[in-house]
């Protein structure tokens, strides 16, 4: 009988560096996990799932749970208990990952490499709150409200538009080029593999205020007559979707979500037009279309029109034809008659038959 490992101790959410818009997306999803969850852009090594973890820590209690890549959508949703079913004649809800990850956080590394199936799943859930599952001769719903962290590598491939446009906020990370910077985030990882418990005392302090803070933002969300604002607020943000040209209205009602979470997050009095513009990246990064960018939309260049044929007989090289070699392929021959020889028919395969005498009356 195999004893059960503890889980490692997680890196410290107050001890990560070099990464503050990751930061930042994290809280406000925490905050608000009606938000959609974050996805993270990035290589590797950029401390992606280690964020993650981390954050998990920074809710009381909160679950931390992985999807496998390999995992169905049974395991996701949850479906019918067989063992109970076969025991006792009844239909029981056996509960999938999703409920396991309520009040928590639910990550999914390279989630560009799962079913759609399970992507649309995870998103319906992560908006919503709620776990509907219509299946196997059961309808079951149950609550379903963790914050959805999901990591891919653009190397591997992306997601579709449609998939991408549902996630509520954005971070791409890029490889840290000040030396300074990556050698003190080395120096603070290996002081932490070093001696996990001393390195997480350290840090304590900044820990527990985090947490603080986390739990006063969303009791801030909470009071719906808390943080209010005007028009400026909802120009502002019509304004960057406009300019970004994205498609629909959910952009707007996400950032203007996510700036409602930074005040919370900030103890700010109101929404204001700064909040939307520190919150707005995050929300249009994956949204945003390419000519929107900057970049001139990619033109289709006109086919070129085809040389006109020479005239018979003319010369197709030396300087007296009337054409020249730029006109024709390269290499093109010039017509030559050929012979064509008469060929003899053929004989009937099957004879015609003659015809019968007319009978005598």
């Amino acid at each position: 009988m195999t004893t059960a490992a503890p889980m490692p101790l997680p890196f410290p959410f107050a001890a990560i560096a070099g990464q503050p818009h990751l930061r930042q997306a994290l809280l406000l999803a925490a905050v608000d996990p009606a938000l959609g969850g974050v996805l993270i852009e990035g290589p590797r090594g950029t401390a992606k799932t280690t964020a993650a973890r981390a954050l998990a820590e920074l809710l009381p209690g909160a679950p931390f749970v992985t999807l496998p890549l390999g995992a169905s959508l049974e395991s996701l949703v949850g479906t019918l208990d067989l063992g109970q079913a076969l025991a006792g004649h009844e239909l029981k809800f056996a509960p999938g990952l999703l409920a396991r990850a309520h009040g928590g956080v639910l990550y999914v590394d390279e989630i560009n490499l799962l079913p759609d199936a399970l992507i649309d799943s995870l998103l319906d859930a992560a908006a919503s709150g709620v776990n509907v599952v219509e299946r196997d001769g059961i309808s079951h719903r149950h609550a379903a409200r963790f914050v959805l962290v999901g990591t891919m590598n653009p190397e591997e491939g992306t997601l579709r538009p449609q998939l991408l446009d549902r996630f509520g906020l954005c971070v791409q990370l890029r490889n840290i080029d000040d030396a300074a910077e990556r050698q003190a985030i080395v120096r603070a990882r290996l002081a932490f593999d070093a001696d996990p418990a001393a390195f997480r005392a350290k840090h304590a302090q900044a820990e527990a205020e985090l947490s603080d803070a986390l739990a006063r933002a969303r009791a801030r969300l909470a009071d719906g007559s808390a943080l209010p604002y005007g028009d400026a607020v909802h120009d502002a943000v019509g304004a960057l979707c406009i300019e970004a040209g994205v498609d629909g209205l959910r952009a707007d009602l996400v950032m203007l979500r996510s700036a409602r979470a930074l005040a919370a997050w900030e103890d700010a009095e109101a929404i204001t037009t700064d909040h939307v513009r520190r919150a707005a990246e995050a929300v249009l990064l994956h949204r945003r279309k390419p000519e929107a960018a900057g970049a001139p939309p990619a033109k289709t260049p006109a086919p070129a029109p085809a040389p006109a044929p020479a005239p018979r007989g003319a010369e197709t090289n030396g300087a007296s034809g009337t054409s020249s070699a730029a006109d024709e392929d390269w290499g093109a021959m010039p017509p030559e008659p050929v012979g064509i020889e008469r060929v003899k028919p053929l004989r009937p395969l099957i004879a015609s038959r003659p015809q019968a005498a007319p009978k005598k009356a």
